[in-house]
């Protein structure tokens, strides 16, 4: 079972994460593509970086906008050090 991080943690780790956010006890952004194509792409790029850390965001897409929740269920639904991970590896996505 993964630790809880504290808001102190959560704070730190969000100065390098360019528009992520803290809210709900989950770290949240969204992300503003050129179209629905686009969007699914990024979508599926991310689903084989988190299914590779097995560790799986919650996401919405309407056209070209993707909204990001990360959190982690085994964890009480807190924020944990994968999902500060995972949104590091969202954010070196070259193409974006």
């Amino acid at each position: 079972m993964r630790s809880a991080l504290t808001k102190d943690e959560i704070q730190s780790a969000l100065k390098e994460l360019p528009g992520w956010r803290h809210d709900g006890d989950a770290l949240q952004k969204t992300f503003e593509l050129k179209n629905f194509r686009e969007a699914m792409s990024f979508m599926v790029r991310l689903g084989f970086e988190a299914e590779q850390r097995d560790h799986h965001p919650e996401m919405k897409n309407v056209y070209g906008k993707v909204e990001i929740l990360l959190r982690t269920h085994d964890a009480g639904n807190a924020v944990t050090k994968a999902d500060v991970d995972l949104a590091k590896a969202i954010e070196a996505f070259s193409w974006l």
